[in-house]
């Protein structure tokens, strides 16, 4: 009996033994890990990318194949808008004194107005002792003028016996007093009416009604919005010698394409140790800036340079801070080259080194597709 419950015991060791092991999971965990999907994006060893077709169509990837060119070689400035001198003004008070609305009351900002328009009046704001001396002035005078009138009326009673010099004479007394007296009463009432040197846009309004300001106090600033320049600092002498012409990104304007700007001139005296440059441009993609607004424009010298054309949206920066696209190496791989690269006109860029003519560049989808691990 003892040796036959032995025979079972190893039996069942044997078979225990004879079975796949299998782990019990516990709850929220696999049993293994999942297997990689062929059809999901995944980054490979070698730094490029697997992107099935699918999901290419998912990130909206477009490529662009690139040609070699030459092209004007180009930096980046700092630009400013402004006005341009001659479609824009200041309204600044000429006396100290209060300010009042005009006919058509205060101009707010964006508000149109016509050249020559009364914007504001302002009320000069005389002292006590001043205004009492005009008014003692007013006084004498008056009184002066009254005993004129006396006398030409006498003179011209005895016109017959009276020498007409003498008439005359005292006429033309009664006609200075008339003047003075108009002049006292004019500076008593006086107020200075603010107009509008052009006509466009009020681009700021510094006035409300009762504010007292200062003489040379600016109030008003009317801009024509259609005809704003551009305004950049050059610290380099040369560059501003070599300028040919330049390119704005204005968003929104032309499809988001560069705007080009005309090259005006450039200054022949420093301003903060830099030649400022002026620029004109396209005035209905221009009246998208504000005035003051701060701006990057790319300039376009007159010398070349070889290179391979590409969108700025293809221009990525990998984990190592290097600048890099994204070529199309397979239907569905991509592969990251590190390239080196001059601004072009504000949209684009010229690749001069790390890319060869005729290869596929990432353009749209390229920052969704470096974002791949």
């Amino acid at each position: 009996m003892i040796r036959r419950s032995h025979s079972l015991t190893n039996l069942a060791l044997a078979w225990a033994l004879a079975m796949p092991l299998t782990g019990i999971a516990h709850e929220g965990h696999d049993d293994a890990p999942p297997a990689a999907s062929g059809e999901s994006p995944r980054r490979k060893s070698d730094g490029s990318v697997f992107i099935p077709k699918s999901a290419q169509r998912q990130l909206g990837l477009r490529t662009l194949s690139v040609t070699a060119g030459e092209h004007p070689r180009s930096f980046e400035l700092a630009g400013t808008v402004v006005m341009d001198p001659n479609a824009g003004g200041k309204v600044q008070a000429l006396l100290a004194g209060r300010v009042e609305p005009g006919p058509q009351g205060l101009p707010g900002v964006g508000q149109h107005v016509s050249k020559g328009q009364i914007l504001a009046y302002v009320v000069p704001t005389a002292g006590a002792l001043e205004q009492s001396s005009q008014l003692a002035q007013q006084a004498e005078l008056r009184a002066a003028h009254a005993l004129a009138e006396r006398r030409v009326a006498r003179l011209h009673e005895l016109a017959d016996t009276v020498a007409r010099k003498d008439i005359e004479a005292a006429e033309s007394e009664l006609q200075s007093l008339n003047a003075r007296l108009a002049a006292v009463g004019a500076g008593l009432a006086r107020r200075d009416a603010l107009r509008a040197p052009v006509s466009g846009v009020i681009a700021s309004a510094n006035a409300v009604a009762g504010q007292v300001v200062d003489a040379r106090e600016q109030l008003f600033e009317v801009v024509d919005p259609s005809r704003l320049r551009i305004e950049a600092l050059a610290y380099d002498p040369a560059q501003a010698q070599d300028v040919a012409s330049a390119s704005l990104a204005v968003p929104g304007a032309e499809g988001g394409q560069a705007v080009p700007l005309r090259f005006i001139g450039a200054a022949r005296s420093l301003r903060e140790q830099a030649l400022p440059l002026s620029f004109a441009g396209n005035a209905q993609a221009l009246a998208r800036l504000a005035l003051g607004q701060g701006v990057r424009l790319v300039v376009q010298t007159r010398s070349r340079v070889a290179g391979l054309r590409v969108p700025l949206a293809a221009l990525q920066k990998s984990p190592s801070n290097q600048s890099i696209v994204w070529v199309k190496t397979a239907p569905e791989q991509y592969a990251p080259r590190v390239v080196q690269y001059q601004p072009l006109d504000g949209v684009h860029a010229v690749v001069t080194e790390g890319l060869a003519s005729g290869e596929r560049v990432a353009t749209q989808g390229a920052q969704l597709l470096n974002q791949i691990r």
